[in-house]
């Protein structure tokens, strides 16, 4: 079996060139780590080993440029791109150019709209009021927290072609996009709406927390072409939708994006959902954070703006202080990028709110306060892997077995799981599943003599496009009307619809799952095991965190206090040159 060094070599001895080989081998590595491009700024200025025989960046793109087979726009038509001291694979590059172009485009089009949508709140402002906040609020709160960012998210939305609104869980980015359809549907009805999310299971809890709306898969949205990467809608075809809403944006990765994007019209308002500190796609790419962090601060909104929502609150709720108004001129994403700053569901000075700001802050100091000398009873941390804690979180998996009813024995698995950091290994994946299935087993409460087992609860790991089973999506193992077992997957219409077990090849027993196939998911009890894998680069900031905000109600972390000071020193980061793309636009403008 070929080493992953082994893929990279033969990527790189594909290509002609003894000085340009090293470069191809290293972004054939970093590709795949996530990254889209090399920063060529960076390995002059941190001495990257085969950068070194270059004494200026200048001189580095230089002989870059000078390979026959690379190429300095898509339209050069070369394996490589070197692009604003970036060295990107042809396909990578055009997929950032194509994001980068569209966003362009929306922006630019919203201009023409902008006077004539102003003029359409300040016509129905009375309803508008009614988005405020209407609440006492606390002393406890920050200055930040006290603004109400969801009217602040509302009102751009609204003006806006694109917008990204971005915050914690609990901090009510439905809520949000839920006020935007009310104000747009009552000015025109017949409004058409599409909404989607990276995957069934993020699509289906968005139905949830908008009343009346179908959310689907971005690739059903699509329409994909079965045994392609391509779809059905396209630039050619584009989407026929006045708004389109897609949640978990986080998760979606650089070549989704940009065949996203390209099939919207830019007389389309797009809104984006997503936490900008959970973790980015599994594939290449981060361009949901890359985004969020172009600014150097977030939520400066210009003044005209800012003007026009303070006059839209109510009496009881904060203004936008001057810290957040800005009468110089903007960042080109300026007023286009809100971040939520205010968590309902929890309190940031205690329990998972803490915890979960402490990570994000990387205040390892907080873990203290959080976990002695009195544990905190929101948040929990069993230093050592414990089979007896282990065992008392099983017994929280007994009440969907004995549960009769198939739809609601789906639910009640849903409201805990086990999360992973990593898949091998003593503590990953595998071995934690086998003894919750051991435990149960000698319970009596399983049997898994056989693959397809009794209340085997599965998760998919590819995409079924003929069955419309989608990577990620959750089922139950059990027996139908004549006593056939098959696999039950709820249907998001409140309803339930079965497979034949036979048909899915691809699929998990899900008793413990990853904390990346937990994206988009929310647990009332999470139970996390961590690795003493100091080494490992899989365990970082973002994993912890994604992994602790999985958890409504209480969340339990199996790791020693070193691993995750270790998590929280450790953070993902994945190069691309959107930013420098944008802060580029607005040095020629």
């Amino acid at each position: 079996m070929q080493t992953l060094n082994n893929v990279h070599e033969q990527f790189a001895e594909f290509f002609k060139g003894k000085h340009f080989r090293p470069f191809a081998h290293l972004l054939s590595k970093k590709l795949s780590e996530g990254h889209i491009c090399l920063s060529l700024k960076e390995m002059i200025s941190e001495e990257v080993e085969i950068a070194s025989r270059y004494t200026t960046l200048t001189e580095l793109e230089k002989q870059l440029a000078d390979e026959h087979i690379v190429g300095m726009t898509s339209a050069d038509n070369q394996p490589f791109v070197v692009h604003n001291s970036h060295l990107y694979i042809q396909r990578y590059y055009y997929y950032e150019t194509l994001i980068f172009e569209r966003i362009k485009d929306f922006v630019f089009q919203e201009t023409e709209e902008m006077q004539h949508r102003i003029e359409l709140i300040n016509l129905h402002r009375d309803f508008i009021k009614g988005f405020s906040v209407d609440e006492e609020l606390a002393d406890t709160l920050s200055e930040e927290e006290k603004v109400d960012w969801q009217l602040v998210g509302a009102i751009l939305g609204f003006l806006n072609n694109f917008t990204i609104i971005t915050g914690g869980p609990g901090t009510g980015k439905t809520t949000t996009v839920s006020k935007i359809l009310k104000l747009l549907k009552h000015i025109d009805p017949n409004l058409k709406i599409g909404i989607a999310a990276p995957t069934g299971k993020a699509a289906m809890r968005l139905a949830e927390s908008l009343e009346g709306e179908t959310p689907t898969t971005i690739h059903r949205m699509l329409k994909t072409i079965y045994g392609s990467h391509h779809f059905k809608h396209n630039r050619e075809n584009p989407l026929d939708f006045d708004l389109i809403i897609v949640d978990e944006a986080s998760m979606i990765d650089v070549a989704l994006f940009a065949k996203l994007l390209d099939a919207i019209r830019p007389n389309t308002r797009l809104i984006l959902l997503g936490d900008k500190d959970q973790l980015a796609s599994v594939e290449a790419g981060s361009l949901f954070r890359d985004l969020c962090q172009i600014q150097e601060n977030m939520n400066v909104i210009s003044a005209e703006k800012a003007k026009l929502i303070n006059s839209l609150r109510n009496s009881v709720s904060q203004g936008l202080p001057d810290k957040f108004v800005s009468d110089r001129p903007l960042h080109f994403l300026s007023d286009h990028i809100v971040e939520l700053k205010r968590s309902r569901r929890f309190d940031s000075k205690k329990g998972i709110g803490k915890l979960s700001k402490a990570i994000i802050l990387n205040r390892t100091e907080s873990l203290d306060e959080l976990f002695e000398p009195a544990p905190d009873n929101q948040v929990q941390l069993v230093s050592d892997f414990d089979l007896f804690s282990l065992r008392d979180f099983i017994n929280g998996y007994e009440c969907y077995i004995k549960e009769a009813d198939t739809y609601k024995a789906l639910e009640k698995f849903n409201e805990l799981r086990i999360l992973c950091a990593v898949r091998g290994g003593d503590h990953g994946l595998y071995q934690i599943n086998k003894l919750v299935e051991d435990e149960l087993k000698s319970r009596r409460l399983i049997d898994t003599d056989t693959e397809f087992y009794n209340n085997r609860p599965i998760i998919i790991t590819k995409n079924y496009y003929d069955l419309e089973l989608y990577n990620g999506d959750i089922g139950i193992i059990r027996p139908d009307a004549n006593n056939k077992l098959m696999a039950w997957f709820a249907d998001g219409e409140g309803g339930l619809r079965a497979v034949i077990p036979g048909l899915l090849a691809e699929a998990e027993t899900v008793f413990a799952m990853t904390v990346h196939k937990s994206q988009g998911s929310e647990y009332n009890s999470v139970l996390i095991v961590i690795p003493d894998l100091e080494d490992s680069q899989l365990l970082t900031r973002e994993l912890l965190y994604t992994a602790i905000t999985r958890a409504k109600l209480k969340v339990t972390l199996m790791a020693s206090k070193e691993a995750i000071v270790t998590m929280m020193n450790r953070t993902v980061k994945r190069v691309s040159g959107i930013k420098d793309r944008f802060n580029l636009e607005i040095e020629r403008n």
